[in-house]
């Protein structure tokens, strides 16, 4: 059992750090009953989370199978801060009030791949908020400033003459207090937090509580394109809280190499039935499509239900497989005449006028199911169905 419990564990990990101790908390476990603290903290910078965010969520769930109790650390008040990693400006302070709003939609977006009943929430402005300057001061002198300067981030914006905000460089430090605090057995995080969780072990080892965490760095889940990391910002993701036919058309739009990464990162299948499906798909015997489909509905299923995910399915194939409007789409109105591009962004399917044009010139843009050319089309008294890609639609009214 516990070599299974290991294989899952360092299924998709790109490292870990004391892997020996994971191992004996495994066999403390299964030998005694004695679980153990897996921690992972999520800043409640937005309101929503995307499949990015969930690799993390899919392995603390793993932990859970095999006797682990998870610490879900909401960074209440780290929040306020903005973690730095990876970012080249000082981040936008959150007000309580967006933190709050944040904080209640993390929750009920996590719980959908999380056991309830093995989860702890907690929030580090409990222990942090009594530090005190005292506190914060003994706490700052486990680090150097040349220490701090060695994270590539704060490095490449010191020599550029870009501000740090003093308050950047207590992010990692109150980071890794929230392991003292919490007496944390390990700690999860993307490979791009490596700096802070290792602070994490250094700071449990600075206040001799007896133990360190051990460390396990998940890769950082490329977006819809393949190459950029999942993000927002980026537009290339696929949100929890996504309508069952954007999750599912969004999953189906993935290349067939980046399938298998998605299915070993947010799958719940064993490695074995992936390895099963792979060679179907190399010898021929299955086709790239039914695999990415199931993929799909497994997905959609986790976050919304079983049902959604197969009227999901019924719903693409009807617009893809035969060409086909969808049954439910947006509609809108405006009144005189309207330019194409600008009817296109006032529906909400074109971000700019812009690339509305470039669209048209690349005809992914319909009107009534007829591909257009004119870049310049102005729309007179009538209803039309817009139509951008194969996934966008709306309907609008001209009055």
């Amino acid at each position: 059992m516990i070599e299974e419990a290991l294989k899952e564990i360092h299924r998709g990990c790109a490292e870990i750090i004391d892997s020996e101790r994971i191992e004996k908390l495994l066999k403390t476990y299964y030998e005694e009953g004695t679980t153990y603290t897996v921690k992972a903290g999520f800043d409640p910078t937005a309101p929503d989370l995307h499949l990015g965010h969930t690799v993390l969520l899919q392995k603390l769930a793993t932990f859970q199978k095999y006797g682990g109790r998870v610490q879900f650390l909401i960074g209440s008040f780290t929040a306020m801060i903005g973690d730095p990693t990876g970012k080249s400006a000082t981040r936008k302070v959150l007000t309580q009030e967006e933190i709050v709003q944040n904080i209640n939609s993390y929750t009920t977006q996590a719980f959908k791949v999380l056991d309830e009943s093995k989860t702890q929430i907690v929030y580090n402005d409990e222990w942090l908020e009594k530090l005190g300057a005292a506190g914060m001061l003994q706490l700052a002198s486990n680090l150097t400033v040349a220490r701090m300067l060695e994270r590539d981030d704060f490095s490449k914006r010191y020599s550029s003459n870009t501000p740090i905000a003093v308050s950047e460089f207590m992010y990692p430090l109150l980071q890794g207090y929230d392991s003292v605090h919490l007496r944390s057995d390990i700690e999860i995080g993307g490979t791009d937090q490596k700096f802070n969780l290792l602070m994490g072990r250094q700071l449990q080892k600075a206040y001799d509580i007896k133990k360190q965490q051990a460390v396990l760095m998940m890769p950082i889940l490329e977006g819809l394109d393949g190459v950029q990391k999942m993000s927002k910002s980026l537009g290339n993701y696929i949100g929890v809280s996504d309508e069952p036919n954007d999750m599912f058309g969004k999953v189906l739009s993935i290349s067939d190499d980046l399938m298998w990464r998605y299915y070993e990162l947010l799958s719940t299948k064993s490695l074995e039935a992936i390895a099963t499906l792979k060679s179907g798909v190399e010898d021929g015997s299955l086709h790239p499509k039914k695999v990415k489909e199931e993929l799909a509905l497994e997905i959609t299923a986790r976050y919304h239900d079983e049902a959604a995910a197969n009227n999901a399915k019924a719903e693409f194939d009807k617009i893809h497989s035969k060409s086909q409007i969808p049954t439910d789409i947006a509609e809108f109105s405006v009144d005189g005449d309207i330019w194409i591009a600008k009817a296109l962004v006032e529906c909400n399917i074109e971000p700019s006028t812009s690339q509305a044009r470039r669209d048209i010139k690349q005809g992914a843009v319909k009107i009534n199911q007829e591909k257009v050319s004119d870049e310049q089309l102005q729309l007179t008294a009538g209803e039309y169905i817009l139509q951008v890609g194969k996934r966008k639609f709306a309907k609008i009214k001209v009055n």
